[in-house]
């Protein structure tokens, strides 16, 4: 009797043994997930004298900022990644002390500044990287640095120029390849090409491929290039933003002709016949200057959306926008003083203690303006 008892015990472990292999034989398929991203970029952070002078405690003897950007920060916060081309070194003042044009030298309250405002990080590779020699460009690397900013395009050695920048934000890795056309006829030292990226199409698509190679789900190219105040991109600078977006690249982020030239939306063959999007503005203009000529004063914010989609980790972009800026330089306490304005805002709300009553239908006008040739290189279609 003893052994009839037993016998069905071990029917149910071989039952239940059996229910577990079955079990295990099936795959658990992973849960479908999306994940995002924003690129926000702006274009030059300049820094000429009348702006350094504009921060200055003469009580203190400190220098301030933080109202550069204060109006724009809500904006700004909201990128997981947050470009700028910082077009000035910041060598510290023993270095020939603070100046600006032809050979810029900043404070680096100006970095401390557009931190607060949600930069995390610069590109340093343009014609004033060499303003203060190779230890300028340098001690400029070292102060983003200390500062837990990201930058690229500039290095302070071969290996380093050698390592792309790339920075993960919820789960998309995004990299951040910087190069300019030249450093203003300042040779760059023999043997020590690394310290500045300059433009060079065969290294640049090698770039890409490494980057890739290295997990980068986007590659995004800042580029110093084009001609200065002229505000649609020459025939140069449309054959190389193609090529490099045939080779790879999703976003071109051009600077340097201090005038905003128009953004593009391209479309590719991607992968299982899907199409790829990529998109380049060929200038974002002036961020932040001292400079008065025609169109100037003008910016852009530009913003870019990032999706990937798990398990397939495909990755792709889902949005496009150009918020128009504009330097509003403004007399306080004997200081000429500058902040960036975000004009649909501005313009929408009419509130901004600061300005004139009659100011706003100009700067309505400046809106509709930069807007219209912002966009005029894309379709009606393509444009939404």
């Amino acid at each position: 009797m003893a052994s009839c008892n037993i016998q069905p015990q071990k029917i149910n472990q071989q039952i239940n043994t059996q229910r577990t292999e079955s079990q295990a034989a099936v795959p658990i398929k992973p849960k479908p997930e999306i994940k995002e991203a924003k690129l926000i970029a702006v274009g030059d952070i300049m820094m000429h004298s009348t702006q350094t002078r504009s921060g200055y405690d003469a009580k203190s003897q400190t220098y301030n900022f933080d109202s550069f950007f204060t109006p724009v920060k809500n904006i700004l916060s909201q990128g997981d990644w947050v470009i700028g081309n910082l077009e000035t070194p910041l060598a510290g003042e023993d270095a020939g002390g603070y100046t600006g044009y032809p050979l810029f030298n900043a404070p680096a309250q100006l970095v401390d500044a557009a931190k607060k405002a949600g930069f995390n990080i610069l590109t340093t590779a343009n014609n004033h990287a060499l303003d203060r020699g190779e230890k300028g460009a340098i001690r400029t690397i070292a102060n983003l640095s200390d500062r837990q900013i990201a930058s690229t395009g500039t290095a302070g050695s071969a290996a380093a120029a050698d390592r792309p920048l790339i920075s993960t934000k919820n789960n998309i890795s995004l990299a951040i390849l910087a190069y300019t056309y030249g450093t203003n006829g300042i040779p760059i030292p023999k043997g020590k090409d690394y310290l500045v990226s300059l433009i060079d199409e065969k290294k640049i698509v090698k770039d890409i491929a490494k980057a890739r190679k290295q997990g980068a789900d986007i590659v995004a190219i800042s580029l110093h290039f084009g001609e200065e105040y002229q505000r649609q991109p020459n025939t140069q600078q449309k054959q190389l933003v193609e090529n490099l977006l045939k080779a790879g690249a999703d976003i071109i982020l051009g600077s340097h002709p201090h005038v905003v030239q128009p953004y593009k939306i391209f479309k590719f063959p991607g992968k299982n016949g899907q199409t790829r999007k990529a998109v380049a503005i060929y200038s974002m203009g002036n961020f932040i200057s001292g400079q008065t000529k025609d169109y100037t004063d003008l910016g852009v914010i530009f913003q870019v959306n990032i999706r990937k989609k798990f398990p397939e980790k495909t990755t792709e972009i889902t949005e496009i926008k150009a918020i128009p800026t504009w330097v509003h330089r403004y007399p306080l306490n004997n200081q000429l003083k500058y902040r960036i304005l975000p004009l649909q805002q501005i313009v929408t709300q009419k509130k901004d203690s600061l300005l004139a009553t009659s100011q706003y239908p100009v700067l309505e006008e400046s809106l509709q303006k930069m807007n219209k040739h912002l966009n005029s290189l894309n379709s009606p279609k393509k444009s939404k």
